[in-house]
């Protein structure tokens, strides 16, 4: 048996954060994607916030254990608010958390102080790559063995803040597995493209790719552990992400269905609109069920969690694809406006299928 009733704890936080989504970031939201960026009063107050120190232990600068299930009770109403505003806040747990699941003591009491113990910097992680086959499990940047240390080789695509960060975590292959490195800003070999990407949605996130000729590493930049439940980590917080901006996409659609009149009826009144708005809810909470029970089942070390975070990610790439697109439906023409949010909410949306390694709880 168990249950999904926040403790007082968790309840404090998510008050915090739905005020936050409410009162900063959805009003900055539309503003953001068509300036391209953020202002950083928005990320620091958002930064504050402490989400990801909640999942910190006191020994290495945070305030709490590291609880999936409270991390996901926190992103979704985030990316309610805005999704690249919440990847943007999010951005330093790229950094820590695989240092702490995947680091030694020494890393962990390293890297991770710092990050957490001060304000919002750009740390961040290289995961993806350009190919449209790509696998976590199975990288084209590869990690030979060189002398006491290693050579990495290879490109990444999509890298948050990658110009301006700190330090990175970067993943490559080597001996068959997926591990992860420790970059700290200026590596030599690391190239960093002049231009950022351009991306259907999260136009106000910087992209970047990354070039890695040669780069030369110590054995304490390597992350010895498991990259599984690296892995684990990103894609429920990807999949209750998924939740807010579908569930953001359905209120809209069924508020501007209530209120319109077409020919003296309320939109919502129309059959075939009140069945949509019916199946649209009841597949974003079929989802964000299963996404708590494989957070839980993380946070409680149980043998199938794996596979419970796949499917929860799999099925909130396709109902958050549904809802949104739903909901511009519902819009009619004005669906497709931008002074609707409802566009926005598709176009981020659709990048879910494409988003792993973006965001980690």
């Amino acid at each position: 048996m168990y249950s999904f009733e926040p403790s007082e704890e968790q309840k404090m936080l998510i008050d915090a954060v739905n005020r936050f989504s409410t009162n900063d970031l959805r009003p900055a939201a539309h503003d953001a994607e068509e300036t391209g960026q953020f202002s950083g009063k928005l990320i620091n107050k958002g930064w504050e916030l402490g989400v990801l120190q909640a999942s910190i232990p006191e020994a290495y600068g945070g305030f709490g254990d590291r609880s999936a299930v409270t991390g996901i009770l926190a992103a979704e109403p985030m990316a309610w608010g805005d999704l690249a505003g919440s990847l943007a806040i999010m951005l330093p747990g790229l950094f820590t958390l695989p240092i702490l699941l995947a680091g030694t003591e020494e890393q962990k009491k390293k890297y991770i102080p710092p990050v957490i113990e001060g304000a919002w910097q750009p740390y961040t992680a290289a995961l993806m790559e350009a190919k449209f086959d790509f696998d976590s499990n199975d990288l084209s940047t590869i990690a030979e063995a060189s002398g006491d240390g290693f050579v990495l080789n290879g490109e990444k695509t999509n890298v948050p803040f990658a110009a301006e960060a700190v330090a990175m975590v970067i993943y490559a292959k080597m001996n068959g597995n997926t591990v992860g490195f420790i970059l700290p800003a200026g590596t030599p070999g690391v190239k960093v493209s002049s231009e950022r990407g351009k991306l259907m949605g999260l136009n106000a996130m910087p992209f970047y790719s990354l070039k890695l000729e040669g780069v030369r590493l110590s054995k304490d930049q390597l992350l010895p552990g498991d990259f599984n439940p690296v892995l684990d980590a990103s894609r429920i917080a990807l999949a209750s992400m998924a939740v807010g901006v579908a569930k953001a996409a359905y209120e809209y659609a069924r508020d501007y269905a209530k209120d319109r009149d077409v020919f003296g009826v309320k939109v919502a009144q129309k059959q075939a609109i009140a069945f949509m708005l019916a199946e649209m809810v009841i597949e974003i909470e079929a989802m964000r069920t299963i996404t708590w029970e494989a957070a839980w089942m993380l946070d409680n070390g149980k043998p199938d969690a794996s596979k419970q975070a796949y499917l929860a990610l799999t099925g909130a790439t396709d109902m958050v694809m549904m809802v949104t697109d739903r909901a511009v439906q519902i819009l009619g023409g004005h669906g497709y406006i931008r002074e609707h949010p409802v566009e926005l909410f598709m176009r981020n949306g659709r990048g879910f299928a494409s988003f792993t390694g973006l965001a980690m709880v």
